[in-house]
């Protein structure tokens, strides 16, 4: 019988022997028992399997959804495009352009700069928040809604620019009327 000396990656010592198997251990009939005796344990337990999209999982309280790029009790964009949010992403996934606000587009953007372009790509978005957590204007928010981004077959589609993050006006006059009922 020899054994060789080999060492993991922790640093710790590990024997291993290359003893001959015993007839019992070559014809692997206890180990093929062992197996079918879990997949027969497992033939009758409930199912985990649900029927994606008709049925969806309930999500985590601490779940991230899909970005907003909320409006204020107005209507105007909070965005003033500071690149805050763009510091903080590990992911490196926004971009933006400033520009500055002409007289007339006063009612659309609250502060002198905003935001001309903003992007996220959602292919490089790890959901962890920190644009959210870095926004000193509270702009830019991760839902709690079980929205999930639909799988496609080109890149483009998963760079949403201002035309899918901007929350819609219906609902930022909604959530006004909310808060003054309240």
């Amino acid at each position: 019988m020899s054994s060789t000396n080999t060492y993991s990656l922790s640093g710790r010592k590990k024997m291993v022997s290359n003893k001959k198997l015993t007839w019992s251990e070559r014809i692997y009939l206890v180990a093929i028992f062992k197996g079918m005796m879990v997949t027969l344990k497992h033939m009758f337990k409930k199912k985990v399997t649900i029927s994606y999209p008709e049925q969806t999982r309930p999500f985590s309280p601490v779940y991230r959804g899909r970005h907003t790029l909320m409006r204020d009790d107005e209507g105007r964009e909070r965005c003033t495009a500071c690149g805050l949010c763009a510091l903080s992403c590990p992911a490196e996934a926004i971009t933006m352009k400033a520009a500055e606000r002409k007289p007339e587009e006063k009612h659309l953007y609250r502060e002198e700069k905003y935001a001309e372009i903003y992007e996220i790509n959602m292919l490089r978005c790890i959901f962890c928040g920190l644009c959210e957590e870095s926004c000193p204007k509270q702009a830019i928010y991760l839902t709690k809604s079980g929205e999930i981004t639909k799988a496609d077959i080109t890149r483009e589609n998963f760079i949403y620019g201002k035309d899918k993050l901007v929350m819609p006006l219906e609902a930022a006059i909604a959530n006004t009327n909310k808060q003054n009922q309240a």
